[in-house]
């Protein structure tokens, strides 16, 4: 009962992470595939910077923040901590995705009078649906993972399955140890295989292009 239940938190987390993850890749990754900004590199390598600084410091701090706007030991919380931690790779992997979609093809949109969100609807995002499906991949599984983040800012009233784990390793009950990890490896290798699958090799080709 405690496994499916942390797995039920855990997926819903994960979903919740990746519809606001995507919020905000879906623009930022368009924007920097299609505007001539300058700084385009250094703007790309900064949302990569949280994956390369160390977590915990910046855990602590979140988590002491959180308690002071009651946001720890929500889903709520969590999610903002899983948001911030995959957006960098969505950005990314977004921003590739719609740099593969070729232009021309938004033009001719345009000339047959298409408005630039109907363009935009129509023509970019079905194109760049494969990318953004990885994009998505990328940050549920990476939600799904996370320890660290959570541990600080959900415990105690939110259980995901590595807290579970976390917790069963440490009171010796290998048992539901095992049974978490098992849980943890089946969505992982489920959505690696519709990657493969689904993911064209040229979206990946693109990525910091």
């Amino acid at each position: 009962g405690g496994a499916l239940a942390a797995l039920g938190t855990s997926v819903w987390i994960a979903v919740l992470t990746v519809a606001l993850s995507l919020a905000v890749a879906i623009p930022a990754g368009y924007a920097l595939a299609r505007l001539k900004l300058r700084w385009r590199g250094l703007i790309l390598l900064a949302f990569l910077l949280p994956q390369a600084v160390p977590n915990l410091p910046i855990y602590v701090n979140i988590a002491r923040v959180f308690y002071e706007v009651g946001l720890a030991g929500t889903v709520t919380g969590v999610v903002l901590v899983h948001a911030s931690h995959g957006l960098g790779l969505a950005v990314w992997i977004a921003s590739a995705a719609f740099a593969a979609v070729d232009p021309s093809m938004e033009e001719a949109a345009r000339n047959l009078g298409a408005s630039p969100l109907d363009t935009f609807r129509t023509i970019t995002l079905p194109l760049a649906a494969p990318g953004l499906m990885a994009s998505a991949i990328f940050v549920f599984l990476e939600s799904l993972d996370e320890f660290t983040g959570t541990y600080f800012v959900g415990v105690p009233d939110v259980t995901t399955l590595p807290l579970l784990m976390f917790n069963a390793s440490m009171g010796g009950n290998y048992q539901i140890a095992s049974i978490t990890a098992l849980l943890l490896l089946v969505p992982s290798i489920g959505f690696m295989l519709v990657v493969e699958r689904f993911l064209k090799a040229n979206v990946l080709a693109m990525v910091g292009r």
